[in-house]
């Protein structure tokens, strides 16, 4: 693997120049099992020297500690990396294993100064609004966080798990920079709306999960394989007859990743890469990874391009897929579209 840079995109008509290719730092402090804090951090330095440049957390991850973890690496480059960080997981006082959605201007406002207190930032770059809830109309969530832009907290917005009809709304009271989904090759919903929706707003996409939740890559093939700790052990495709089910779809990414002299998780990848000039608009998944050597593995993809042929072997594979990316779809777009 060279050390080039990869390339840049901006972020929508409206977003800052990022890498075409962010990171997902979830796994450092939350959900994914023991992590290693050092290793964490070569990954967060070894992301920045590959052009890795948007970095992506949320004030759940962890109850806030992601957010703490990753402030002195933000703190060290705050001029060449770009913070995107959520709000809408409340946790009940009464119950910290618990997540409840909100989206009222009250709960907003307080969780925008607890991120920027964790982070230990002037302002935040991206501020996501993480989960809808239905009961708020978008337009009055999208109004408070336009109101944070003006106060000089927020210098973008973005939205997480929306329809192309939320997004139209919300587009209409701010511009929107960004929406982030589920998108790989397991799990492609949102190309029935909200992907063309983007592209004629001008709103980038941010694919989360880019790599299945690593089962693209061929780490694990069904939950037993994960620490008892690790969310994934709760998620549909990873357990009993779907994981068997599922395990075969990743056949024709081996044949391609050999026809390249790549990994599978590099096709996965350059996979959803290409999805930007499939679909003409711009498209910076966030794979997440502790790892240094898995950051570099992953900007590799960037440089790969899948012709005609390993497109058409990989067309099937979502049709295919056994199981609900969540146990619950109501907080996914797909379960409101």
């Amino acid at each position: 693997m060279t050390d080039s840079r990869i390339a840049t995109a901006r972020l929508g008509a409206t977003g800052p120049e990022v890498g075409v290719q962010g990171l997902g730092c979830m796994g450092m402090s939350f959900a994914y099992g023991p992590s290693d804090a050092n290793e964490s951090r070569a990954t967060l330095e070894r992301a920045l020297e590959l052009g890795v440049t948007l970095y992506d957390t949320a004030d759940a991850y962890g109850a806030g500690e992601n957010e703490k973890f990753l402030s002195p690496f933000f703190k060290a480059h705050r001029d060449e990396v770009v913070i995107a960080t959520k709000f809408a997981l409340a946790i009940p006082p009464d119950d910290p294993t618990r997540r409840v959605i909100r989206n009222d201007a009250p709960y907003i406002r307080q969780a925008v100064e607890a991120s920027l207190r964790r982070l230990d930032v002037d302002v935040i770059d991206l501020y996501y609004m993480h989960r809808r809830d239905v009961t708020v109309p978008i337009e009055e969530t999208v109004a408070v966080m336009a109101d944070l832009v003006r106060e000089g907290k927020v210098k973008y917005l973005g939205l997480s798990e929306v329809t192309g009809g939320e997004l139209r709304a919300a587009q209409a009271v701010h511009p929107i920079a960004a929406v982030q989904s589920e998108w790989s090759l397991f799990s492609r919903d949102i190309e029935a709306n909200v992907v063309p929706t983007a592209r004629d707003l001008g709103v980038a996409l941010v694919p989360y999960s880019p790599l299945g939740r690593g089962f693209l890559t061929g780490s694990f093939a069904k939950a037993e394989d994960l620490t008892t700790d690790d969310f994934r052990r709760q998620q549909p495709r990873f357990t009993g007859e779907n994981a068997k089910a599922n395990v075969i779809l990743l056949d024709p990414i081996r044949k391609v990743a050999e026809a390249h002299g790549s990994t599978p998780g590099q096709i996965a990848l350059a996979w959803v890469q290409q999805q930007a000039a499939v679909h003409d608009l711009p498209v910076i998944p966030i794979p997440g990874t502790r790892k240094p050597t898995r950051v570099e593995e992953n900007a590799g993809a960037t440089r790969i391009v899948l012709g005609e042929e390993d497109m058409k072997l990989l067309e099937p594979i979502a049709a295919q897929v056994a199981g609900d990316r969540y146990a619950d779809m109501r907080f996914a777009s797909a379960g409101r579209e």
